[in-house]
């Protein structure tokens, strides 16, 4: 996929062929492409996520311009008029998040090139060996300036690349499942190091399409390994589970998943669940770090490859997200700006 640059594979999945993150993947009418970190501080006080988007795939802004395009016999919204980088800091013991921002801008803020992307005043760049995510955004909705630094070493990458779902339209792989991250904030004054995680998503489609809802884990194992699983409900067809462990340098061993258990509700009903090892005791909410109408992330106890784990977790329903009510709701922690 991609168009020509002298080499024989273009960017798919925002990676190159080696597995490292690729900035300059060409986007269809409404797809989307996200780069995802989360990280945990070595003392288990800090949290955070980062997510930059092209084609902010939960945007009612993009929604309602892709459909207003299919309504005119277009093609669908350009992806590129709606980047976005969300930022999450999670303070201290504190409940919800510390900073939470997610500004969506217009093509004119985006610039991006093989190893550099530019989202209005934030950006990420690729050296080769670490990737630097600056940090320049106001909170939302009470406006507080964020601004830093993260710097995310990977010491490998991975290749690994799978579809979510059976048509094969939407895909996800690690690029580092294993990385060490540090911290520089200037607002809020923070400095950390700890445990991270590096991935992507695209989709050729709208997210909502396809999905009925899926709840994903990512966990640190004992060997330095993190297993991940991703636990996938289409409206139609059987769920769709992937259950991975990822080494240091990259590479994937499969396991079978855990049956399926139940956690308790969020707080706005959000149903969560995790795959945790029947012989164990039932998996545990921790700590719900971000709870909405559509979306939850919490970190949880439970048990995978026969180790007690202290794990990242997401759950998110998708019909949620498509209804009218949290459509309009969103653009209140959602702005755009041009």
């Amino acid at each position: 996929a991609g168009r020509a640059d002298g080499g024989h594979v273009g960017a798919a999945g925002g990676r190159d062929a080696a597995g490292a993150p690729r900035f300059d993947q060409p986007l269809a009418a409404g797809s989307y492409l996200w780069w995802y970190v989360d990280a945990l501080s070595d003392d288990g006080r800090h949290a955070l996520t980062l997510i930059a988007f092209i084609g902010s795939a939960f945007s009612p802004y993009y929604h309602w311009a892709h459909q207003r395009s299919l309504g005119r016999g277009g093609g669908g919204a350009d992806p590129e008029n709606h980047p976005c980088l969300n930022a999450v800091l999670y303070s201290p013991g504190g409940r919800g998040p510390q900073r939470w921002t997610m500004t969506e801008r217009s093509r004119s803020a985006l610039t991006r090139s093989a190893s550099a992307l530019s989202i209005g005043p934030s950006a990420l760049s690729w050296n080769g060996r670490w990737l630097d995510i600056e940090i320049d955004e106001m909170a939302n909705p009470l406006p507080r300036h964020v601004k830093g630094r993260v710097r995310v070493h990977p010491p490998g990458l991975s290749r690994f690349h799978v579809a979510l779902d059976a048509a094969g339209r939407h895909r996800w792989g690690p690029i580092s499942a294993c990385a060490r991250v540090e911290v520089e904030m200037q607002s809020p004054a923070l400095r950390w190091q700890g445990s991270a995680y590096f991935d992507s998503n695209e989709g050729d489609e709208p997210i909502t399409t396809p999905f009925e809802r899926w709840d994903w884990l990512r966990a640190p194992l004992a060997d330095g390994s993190t297993a991940v699983v991703y636990d996938v409900q289409p409206k139609l067809g059987p769920e769709r589970v992937i259950a991975a462990r990822f080494l240091p340098d990259g590479r994937a061993e499969p396991f079978e998943a855990a049956p399926r258990r139940a956690l308790p509700r969020s707080s706005w009903l959000v149903a969560r669940a995790s795959r945790s090892d029947a012989a164990a005791a039932a998996p545990r909410v921790l700590r719900t770090l971000e709870d909405t109408p559509f979306y939850a992330r919490s970190l949880i106890d439970a048990t995978l490859c026969g180790e007690r784990v202290v794990a990242m977790h997401e759950s998110i329903s998708l019909p949620r997200l498509d209804s009218t009510a949290v459509r309009m709701l969103l653009p209140w922690r959602m702005p755009r700006r041009g």
